[in-house]
């Protein structure tokens, strides 16, 4: 009998317009999910609907008052295996008024992404979403600091949001030494690398399918997670897409 895959339940969660969807949809069409097909389609809705550009929110946001509103309501599950792992995503809405449905989701979830957009850094549901999390027993996160190329990758300004997020982090009791966070590119219309680096501080997968009791699992979360690759000046972040493709389907 072949041996039982370790599972994952990761949680995007923050406030609303940040960028959550986005990121996942772009996360699956990396990782070949999502074919440039199905992709032209959704674009073609988007824009259609007076919201281009949302293209990849459209692969988890399906609820047709979500495209129109162009946000999401409700929480949105999709699965998918690598040679090593199995990974549920739970996309979480990022408006106060759904904030129930957030609380569902992360309620399953055995890790988080925190998305931060670094043209607004910390707003109340980034608050709101990160001490609920650490409630519900979320103890290992990643920290998307998401929409770089909106502040031009300049570095000051993500040291800027990091500080931020991990003041508010660590006044809300979470280890940092399980918190990564990385810089987050555009989601749309661009090609980032896929080399197979990770974020310092990243541990060795485990080897057993872990208890969702624990909420400890430093394996297949941080093999998500990238180091930054593109380069410019000591004065501009270097940014890659954060989720580290190759590593993660080795």
């Amino acid at each position: 009998m072949p041996k039982e895959k370790p599972h994952l339940n990761l949680v995007f969660i923050g406030h609303v317009d940040h960028g959550k969807s986005t990121t996942v949809g772009r996360l699956f069409y990396d990782l070949g999910l999502i074919d440039q097909r199905k992709l032209e389609e959704l674009r073609k809705e988007a824009e259609e609907k007076g919201k281009a550009g949302f293209e990849f929110a459209y692969v988890m946001d399906k609820l047709k008052e979500e495209r129109e509103r162009g946000i999401t309501i409700d929480v949105a599950y999709r699965d998918f295996e690598t040679p090593k792992y199995y990974f549920t995503i739970i996309d979480a809405p990022g408006h106060v008024d759904f904030i129930k449905n957030m609380i569902t989701g992360a309620a399953q979830a055995d890790a988080a992404v925190l998305v931060v957009a670094a043209t607004e850094g910390v707003q109340p549901q980034t608050k709101e979403h990160a001490i609920l999390a650490k409630t519900l027993g979320i103890n290992q996160m990643i920290v998307a600091i998401n929409k770089m190329d909106m502040v031009n990758y300049d570095q000051k300004k993500f040291e800027e949001v990091k500080a931020e997020v991990e003041k508010l982090l660590k006044g809300f009791g979470y280890d940092m030494s399980k918190v990564i966070i990385c810089p987050s590119p555009p989601s749309r219309a661009t090609t980032w690398s896929r080399s197979p680096r990770t974020c310092p501080g990243t541990t060795a997968p485990p080897s057993t399918r872990p208890s969702t009791s624990s909420r400890s699992h430093p394996g297949p979360l941080t093999s998500l997670c990238a180091s930054p690759s593109r380069t410019s000046t000591p004065s501009r972040v270097s940014v890659r897409s954060p989720w580290a493709v190759s590593s993660l389907v080795s």
